[in-house]
């Protein structure tokens, strides 16, 4: 379990969806009306978070929709089995459809803007109009739920009430992507005066200054994407806000609050949370709290298979129990793969390519050889970075009866978990985890203000481009950048950095790279190399049936 307690902090994302705490006592009195206290508040504040945790960030359709559909991993089947009506392998060949499996995330997006509101709603004074600063963590939350629906949609509702159903007042239409991105930012400065400025125990997982900063450095970096055709954009596309956004980082580099840290891979272990100062925003996970509801843990755990890659089996055993296969249906692509190429660099040791060592309890790549088990003839366990397919247009490797198909494709190890924690889960063979997951880094600052410099803003701290990459190398004990670094170069540093983290697609767009070849997405759908259509997600026909009064987005 955690080192610290997680259910004595007042934070929001760890109450469930309902608002009710995990107290067991008998309700023996009504209330006329919600109890006026700071913690009964926060237990209502927290319906506002839970969208975060379980729906847009870490939950399954987030993480196969958005993950799967940049360069960082593939998904792949065994002869037909984990296919799974193409849910993983068509965001990776750029299939996208309206009645895909996965998808469909602008519904929960605009369920988390709809409690903002709600919840708002509640707590306003009606005699003071203007008591409105104990509302700015749920404004921020609310401007996050529309950032990312601006982001994965383009056009979006701008919902900053709740709707008067009793006064004829129409559901919410979408407004043009760069009205939504001038929202974002005046309600962002609006509120900041507001937030809490503190970072530690307190305020860990909840909205607050740091955040709203962090968030409106990311609308900044993105500004020429949200205000422009996306089918022009590239890295050339003009983005007035640059040195916006370089001031933002620096609010928060000269906050002193925050570091890169020293040591990298131990920040996704399971015993992190808000003592890791990289972390500015993160949302929290324990495995017993919310059981299997961690799709956010259960993806990487149970899909890159980390008893297969050596994390518990001491005897080598291949699969969860002896005897059994792996379903792992995550792969890196090889170009991700070749990004964690400089010599010393910890970062290479998630990576298990070619012949495969046992990690140790403390997750550290031992120099025992790792070999497969019971229910298969014993053989190493070396994978390979290029993957020879059986059927190319359902990334079929072939049947995981054979050790050859189930060692294609390399493994990443980011998200390790306690074997005690993996042991506690019930459905699906177990697999349940407690590493908090990052949403906004100090170490994804220094790479946005890198970048903001790479395109001509304005160098401010005596930092040049060079140097923010420096930084966030000493983390890993990679050696230092030498020279002035291109785009391609920041690209790498930021595919290497921040690779599982979500921000990857949104990188790609950015910079015009999105059409580019990588995991053989291109020889299974040609069309992904011309398509800029498919810079925007399609909207679900679940919701196109819901408001229809909106648009389907072009091309689908």
């Amino acid at each position: 379990m955690k080192s610290y307690i997680k259910a004595l902090m007042l934070t929001g994302v760890l109450t469930g969806a309902t608002a009710c705490t995990d107290l067991d006592v008998p309700i023996t009195v009504d209330l006329p009306e919600f109890p006026d206290s700071e913690i009964a508040s926060f237990g209502e504040y927290s319906k506002c978070y839970y969208y975060i945790r379980n729906e847009a960030w870490v939950g399954r359709n987030f993480w196969e929709t958005v993950f799967m559909s940049g360069d960082e991993a593939m998904g792949v089947s065994f002869a037909g089995n984990y296919f799974d009506n193409g849910r993983r392998v068509y965001y990776a060949q750029h299939r996208f459809r309206p009645d895909h499996t996965s998808g469909g995330q602008e519904g929960p997006l605009m369920e988390g803007m709809t409690m903002c509101n709600l919840v708002m709603k509640q707590y306003e004074n009606p005699a003071d109009p203007t008591d409105v600063a104990h509302l700015a963590p749920l404004r921020a939350a609310r401007a996050f739920y529309m950032f990312l629906f601006m982001d994965l949609y383009g056009d979006a509702p701008i919902q900053d009430h709740v709707i008067q159903t009793d006064k004829g007042e129409l559901d919410f239409d979408r407004s043009p992507r760069a009205k939504v991105a001038e929202f974002i930012e005046k309600e962002l400065l609006e509120i900041m005066p507001d937030l809490n400025e503190a970072s530690d125990i307190y305020t860990y997982g909840t909205p607050n200054k740091w955040m709203a900063k962090a968030l409106l450095a990311k609308l900044y970096l993105n500004w020429g994407v949200y205000t422009n055709d996306i089918t022009t954009v590239d890295a050339n596309t003009p983005n007035p806000k640059l040195n916006d956004c370089i001031q933002i980082c620096d609010d928060i580099i000269n906050s002193g609050l925050f570091e890169v840290g020293d040591g990298y891979r131990k920040k996704f272990f399971p015993d992190n949370g808000y003592q890791i100062k990289d972390f500015i925003y993160a949302v929290p996970f324990d495995p017993l709290k919310y059981g299997n509801g961690y799709w956010g843990g259960w993806q990487p755990n149970r899909d890159w298979d980390f008893r297969s890659i050596g994390l518990f089996n001491e005897g080598g055993t291949w699969g969860w129990y002896p005897g059994e296969a792996p379903s792992g249906t995550y792969v890196m692509t090889p170009e991700a793969v070749d990004r964690f190429c400089l010599e010393g660099d910890e970062r290479n040791d998630m990576v298990a390519v070619g012949q495969h060592y046992m990690y140790d309890e403390n997750f550290n790549r031992t120099d025992k050889m790792l070999t497969t088990g019971s229910g298969f003839s014993k053989k190493k366990v070396i994978y390979t970075k290029e993957i020879a397919w059986e059927n190319i247009d359902e990334f079929d490797v072939g049947p995981e009866s054979s050790t050859t198909n189930l060692m294609k494709g390399a493994r990443l190890y980011k998200y390790p978990p306690k074997e005690e924690d993996y042991m506690l889960g019930k459905w699906d063979k177990k697999g349940l985890q407690g590493n908090d997951f990052p949403v906004f880094r100090f170490a994804d600052i220094l790479l946005m203000k890198a970048e903001c410099l790479i395109k001509g803003g304005t160098p401010t701290l005596g930092h040049t481009a060079a140097d923010l990459i420096n930084m966030v190398r000493d983390c890993a004990h990679a050696p230092h950048f030498t020279g002035t670094p291109t785009l391609k170069d920041l690209m790498d540093e930021r595919g290497r950095e921040l690779i599982m983290e979500m921000w990857r697609r949104n990188d790609l767009i950015r910079n015009g790279m999105f059409e580019d070849d990588w995991g053989y997405k291109h020889e299974a759908n040609p069309s992904a190399k011309t398509n800029k259509n498919l810079r925007l997600f399609p909207l679900s026909n679940g919701t196109m049936a819901t408001h229809t009064n909106w648009q389907q987005n072009p091309g689908y």
